[in-house]
């Protein structure tokens, strides 16, 4: 599994970041817990494989918004009360 985390200019408000999350959800179908904030300027989701990148510049970019970064990483579930 990873976590892709972009680093996006131009949201301003709460009505962005669902513009961004659809849009992520658009170009990366399988992409879950898929959050954006516009105070940090970020997106991230998860994916069972490393999400193109292309396809996310495309779809962001599409909707008037400058991607900074992305950046993927391995990521492993947290597991609660099991040691």
């Amino acid at each position: 599994m990873f976590k892709t985390t972009m680093k996006i200019d131009g949201m301003m408000c709460g009505m962005c970041e669902a513009h961004m999350n659809d849009a992520i959800r658009k170009a990366i179908p399988e992409a879950t817990k898929v959050k954006s904030s516009h105070i940090k300027g970020e997106s991230s989701f998860l994916s069972e494989t490393k999400p193109d990148e292309g396809k996310l510049l495309e779809a962001i970019e599409k909707t008037g918004y400058t991607v900074v970064s992305i950046g993927s990483e391995t990521y492993q579930k947290k597991l609660f009360g099991l040691f």
